[in-house]
């Protein structure tokens, strides 16, 4: 398979990348081409190429996608806090960018198309438990654009102009590096920061609950969208991606359990209007049920969690 990967410099993408260049990769990789506006990281494999490029510039979709591409991962966009201070840019990225991309894919036959939407997606009133085919109302910017792309993307799946699936990704935790401009980003921070010995911020109440997923579980789900079949899939394309649904409170103390009272105790609550706003907007829970019988993986419990970002990455940040 010829493959594309846009977003390959950003934390999920990356991570995609090495999966799929791995012995283990459901997709057996001919060619991959990394795509995104700072350069990848260099592979030593001769499969792969890199490229740097603005999405929203006007030929960025016909050298993004060339001829003979097969499956296309695109998760490059501006993150939640970044688009919501900055309209125009966010809506160019994550919507106008991703049009631009589809065009392209309509172009060439049978194209696989995999976009990472959100659970932003959702906002207003909302059960208790979200289904995959609850209707949204996104309460902010990012949410708006991608909710758009998903309504993009299932119409081109339904007239045939490519293979289009979406993923609705949960909160991501626990990230790796550096905090981003997400307003989740705290989820990561909360637990990140006092593992590497450093105070952590809380900007929301620890009774907000999350709907979190390790990024190990996240980058196999994405990957995993690409080889379902298209007619298990049905009318609607959208899956929200299986999470568990854990409180700020119940993060913290599995941090307390797992690395004890010394570790926990540097996470400090500052409350930030702006974050908890947009944070408060978004559904806490999700029925897993489709996702599983598609062949999704979930979590077990957040303390595993953070036992699996210790066993993998902690010893690469200290």
């Amino acid at each position: 398979m010829n493959v594309v990967v846009t977003g390959a410099a950003g934390f999920l993408g990356s991570r995609i990348a090495d999966v799929l260049l791995s012995k283990d990769s459901p997709i057996l990789i001919a060619k991959l081409l990394l795509a995104d506006g700072v350069q990848p990281r260099i592979r030593d494999d001769k499969r792969v190429s890199n490229i740097v490029i603005d999405l929203t510039s006007s030929d960025a979709a016909e050298k993004v996608i060339p001829v003979g591409t097969n499956i296309v991962f695109h998760l490059a966009a501006v993150v939640s806090g970044h688009a919501e201070l900055d309209f125009d840019y966010g809506l160019q990225v994550n919507f106008d960018a991703t049009r631009a991309l589809l065009e392209r894919a309509r172009k060439l036959t049978s194209l696989c198309f995999v976009f990472t939407s959100t659970c932003g997606v959702f906002g207003g009133e909302l059960p208790a438990v979200v289904e995959d085919g609850t209707a949204t109302q996104p309460q902010n910017t990012y949410g708006t654009a991608k909710a758009m792309c998903e309504l993009l993307l299932n119409d081109y799946g339904r007239k045939g102009f490519a293979d289009t699936r979406i993923v609705r990704l949960p909160t991501v935790s626990v990230r790796s590096g550096k905090a981003n401009r997400a307003v989740t980003s705290f989820a990561s921070g909360i637990i990140r920061e006092p593992l590497n010995g450093e105070e952590a911020i809380c900007p929301v109440s620890e009774d907000l609950e999350l709907w979190l997923s390790s990024p190990s579980t996240v980058v196999r789900n994405i990957i995993h969208a690409a080889t379902v079949p298209a007619h298990v899939l049905g009318p609607w394309r959208v899956i929200n991606l299986p999470g568990i649904c854990v409180s700020v409170r119940t993060m913290i103390q599995s941090l307390r359990e797992v690395a004890g009272e010394e570790i926990a105790a540097l996470v400090r609550f500052e409350r930030d209007d702006f974050v908890s706003r947009i944070v408060s907007s978004l559904p806490g829970n999700f029925n897993n049920t489709r996702s599983m019988k598609l062949g999704f993986m979930v979590d077990t419990s957040f303390r595993d969690i953070i036992r699996l970002y210790i066993q993998e990455d902690l010893k690469r940040e200290l």
